[in-house]
């Protein structure tokens, strides 16, 4: 989730604090923790480890979302802590993003056991509803990486690989989010594999060959991961998930609650063409136009494992959405992937949506593009890919 706003609507750095949802965290996790958030100071990063305990070895990979899915897992939102009178309105958004998946894939739904009976009779036996310990809707971050076993015939062809959540920095309540993963992989009947490093699925992007993109802000950060130097994290990231590298983007800490995830920032369209947000207005100075030059200059600085430069695209943000409020993330590219299908935002600027669609369509030729209102979601500081996590076939 990111507070990405626009120039309608203020962003949490232009009004001076966090987003709707961290400062909703502060009255639970105290100043502390919030000061913890806001990155590591220089000379405070320890040495990296030379005798890390790696545990995956090149035994397990993590496809890219565009390889063939088993299915898409989400959770059901529940909690009117997190989302007060905006919960019903939160509900129907992601009623909206199952419908427009269960049109190309098989979807399961993480769901409180309280509301599960009456979940499932809503759904209908299109979508699979599971009980389990669910705070919050991200499913991108809260459950498991799933990974596919690198061995043609291998007696367990699928594990959950898992980074530990602790509520982005402690920023929000966990107790159930923290279980999701675990519960997951027990579910399935799968070994969960632990990384040993705390963060989210939303901090992490591969193109399913051997790259990993991820922003140094929301993981190379006391309030993740203190005392473990980026050497360390980097190689753990790349390990868990069966990659060759990581390029490192610079994100930035303390603006939102997730400390800037890669996935509001830059995506892999294909192993050679990385998809980059744009603001919809040219403001020097402002948090998040400042960014999102700077992802887009660190990325035509990188090469592909062909050693040549990405190609680059740019989606850029609609300039008079319908939703307003400093935590909006007008960001189109938290899209989603999924079996002959992107599920993308569509935000109520009609020239905005319409070229947004088109370059999906360019980016995905074989795939059908569909625009889902999530402007309930988007408030909250996040959207479609952070609600989505794929189990590959």
């Amino acid at each position: 989730m990111n507070g990405l706003g626009d120039h309608p609507n203020m962003t949490a750095s232009t009004a001076g604090g966090v987003d709707r949802r961290a400062f909703l965290a502060l009255s639970v996790a105290g100043a502390a923790a919030f000061l913890s958030a806001c990155g590591e100071p220089p000379g405070s990063r320890a040495n990296p480890s030379s005798d890390l305990d790696l545990p995956n070895a090149g035994a397990w990979v993590m496809p890219s979302e565009e390889a063939p899915h088993e299915a898409t897992w989400m959770c059901w939102p529940s909690s009117t802590d997190v989302w007060g009178r905006d919960l019903p309105d939160v509900q129907a958004a992601i009623l909206r993003v199952v419908a427009a998946i269960a049109r190309f894939e098989p979807v399961t739904v993480l769901a409180r056991p309280n509301e599960a009976v009456t979940l499932r009779r809503h759904l209908g036996s299109e979508v699979e509803v599971i009980e389990g310990p669910v705070d919050d809707l991200w499913a991108r971050d809260t459950l498991p990486c799933f990974l596919r076993s690198t061995s043609a015939g291998a007696r367990q062809p699928l594990v959950a690989g898992r980074v530990r959540f602790n509520g982005w920095g402690n920023k929000q309540g966990h107790g159930g989010d923290s279980q999701l993963a675990a519960h997951v992989a027990t579910t399935l009947g799968i070994p969960l594999v632990d990384s040993g490093l705390t963060g989210e699925g939303g901090g992490l992007e591969v193109d399913g060959r051997g790259t990993v993109l991820a922003a140094r802000s929301s993981w190379v950060n006391r309030n993740r991961n203190p005392g473990v130097s980026e050497s360390e994290i980097a190689a753990r990231l790349v390990d868990l998930l069966g990659a060759k590298r990581l390029l490192w983007l610079d994100g930035i800490a303390g603006k939102d609650i997730t400390d800037g995830h890669v996935d509001t920032l830059a995506r892999f369209a294909d192993p050679g063409t990385i998809v980059l947000d744009r603001p919809a207005y040219v403001e020097p100075g402002e948090t998040w136009y400042d960014v999102s030059i700077a992802t887009r200059t660190t990325v035509k600085g990188f090469l592909d494992l062909n050693d040549k430069p990405y190609q680059t695209v740019a989606l850029t943000q609609p300039k008079s959405p319908r939703g307003r409020g400093d935590s909006f993330l007008s960001s189109y590219v938290n899209y989603y992937v999924c079996n002959g299908g992107v599920v993308a935002p569509q935000f109520g600027d009609a020239r905005a949506d319409a070229a947004a669609k088109s370059t999906l369509e360019d980016l995905y030729p074989d795939r059908e593009v569909v625009l889902v209102d999530i402007d309930p979601i988007a408030a909250g500081g996040g959207g479609i890919h952070c609600a989505t996590q794929q189990q590959p076939k």
